[in-house]
């Protein structure tokens, strides 16, 4: 596993195993990021982002896995709004989900997408050189929002689109 990269720009990459553990790992970081941003452990914004980011990277290692390559989640925060960017890239750039048919997606149902769907202001698929990122963007209204010196901005409930 890569080392976790976070820095002061509200961004966290790391790549994981394209396993059962990984994907565990995956919502892990997430809690304990969104945590370190203001965002506490229980709060809806962080267990909405975990939701999301437990269904992305189940997604990617079920459907999205290439023996031998990981995966990599990316978490950016997008400031003044408060919004989540969550990026998970795998290697099969051949197994698309579609934005606009969240059904039968996988022949499973896509209930994880349809998950996603609901979670989300907005998701899509975005090709890279190998494979294909599946990103999703949530609007974060609890906590406050910390930048990488620490020290907390404030962010109310009712910040973000539409407030």
């Amino acid at each position: 596993m890569n080392s976790r990269i976070t820095t002061p720009t509200g961004e966290l990459a790391q790549r994981l195993s394209p396993t059962p553990r990984g994907a565990r790992l995956a919502r892990r970081l997430t809690a304990h990021q969104l945590d370190a941003w203001g965002f506490p452990h229980g709060s809806e914004p962080n267990d909405t982002a975990q939701h999301v980011v437990g269904e992305l990277a189940a997604n990617a290692v079920t459907h999205g896995r290439v023996p031998g390559r990981d995966f990599e989640i990316r978490l950016r925060l997008l400031l003044p709004d408060a919004t989540l960017r969550i990026e998970v890239s795998d290697a099969r750039g051949d197994r698309l989900p579609v934005p606009g048919d969240v059904g039968d997606t996988y022949g499973e149902g896509g209930r994880g997408l349809r998950l996603v769907a609901a979670l989300s202001r907005a998701w899509g698929v975005a090709d890279r050189d190998v494979g294909k990122t599946v990103w999703a963007e949530l609007t974060l209204r609890e906590g406050s929002v910390r930048s990488g010196d620490s020290s907390p901005s404030p962010c109310p409930r009712t910040c973000g689109p539409g407030a």
